[in-house]
């Protein structure tokens, strides 16, 4: 499998993303058009944010599942025993925030927001008709109004040598959303499954917005979109004294959208979060 790098100014970079995301799960686009320099000041914000005792007053809330999570409240991936090795912050525009920090998320969380919407649109009309008719409501649809879409602030600290037995600072996984938007990371680590079980390394590169379907997308679409296991290993020797910083935005419907004839929004991401410990 290789994850070849769409421009998103050829007149058939629709055909040529959902192709990509079809066959591999995965999109990797360039002139996207989503700030480098916006992407990185956060980068510097939050890196700082999380070196300080500040993000202690942030502790998220259980019910809303907004604001900070420590290493000890970190998720772990379905059917893996231990926790990833990172923190992060779940960002809404609803939800807490520190002031200093609110402005640059809310930019972004826009402009991910714009670009997944309008790949969602590519998506739905690339569908054939047997999988379309089989949408409870057109898939653009499905995220107006909603207010479950996620920015996940992440933070993979520098190891210590201390960490638990087999622990990674993301186990493969598979994102319970409909589209992962995915600026690049500070630093390499990402990959991804592929067909033949090789793990092939994402490009760590500021020029490309890593996009990939989740289980909610496969879920409404009977399969036709598959959901790619992926993880983020932990680093060579000569890096394990540098931290990773990663800015997903989860692509969620409403609560009351209906999947599939097994679940709606709400109860699948219901049942996913027990299955990652975080509820």
């Amino acid at each position: 499998m290789t994850l070849t790098a769409i421009d998103l100014q050829m007149p058939d970079a629709d055909q040529a993303f959902v192709e990509s995301l079809r066959t591999t799960g995965f999109g990797v686009l360039r002139n996207h058009r989503m700030s480098r320099s916006l992407v990185e000041t956060i980068y510097q914000q939050w890196a700082a944010f999380f070196r300080s005792s500040e993000k202690f007053d942030y502790r998220f809330h259980p019910d809303t599942q907004d604001g900070y999570y420590s290493s000890e409240d970190a998720e772990k991936a379905k059917d893996y025993s231990q926790q990833d090795i990172k923190e992060y912050f779940h960002f809404y525009p609803w939800g807490q925030c520190p002031a200093s920090l609110r402005t640059n998320l809310e930019i972004y969380y826009r402009e991910a927001h714009e670009l997944a919407a309008t790949l969602l649109r590519w998506i739905e009309q690339a569908c054939p008709e047997q999988v379309r008719r089989n949408f409870s409501e057109p898939l653009s649809d499905m995220i107006n109004g909603s207010e479950q879409t996620l920015l996940r602030i992440l933070h993979y600290p520098p190891l210590t040598g201390s960490e638990n037995g087999n622990a990674v600072r993301a186990a493969a996984h598979e994102d319970i959303n409909l589209l992962t938007i995915l600026p690049a990371a500070s630093m390499i680590g990402l990959q991804v499954l592929s067909n033949d079980g090789k793990w092939i390394e994402v490009p760590c590169d500021f020029d490309n917005v890593i996009v990939n379907a989740g289980d909610m997308l496969q879920e409404a679409s009977g399969g036709f979109f598959r959901s790619t296991k992926h993880r983020v290993i932990n680093p060579a020797s000569d890096q394990v004294n540098v931290s990773r910083m990663s800015l997903p935005l989860f692509l969620h419907p409403r609560p009351e959208v209906v999947l599939s004839s097994r679940h709606t929004a709400a109860s699948y991401l219901a049942e996913r979060l027990q299955e990652l410990g975080v509820t």
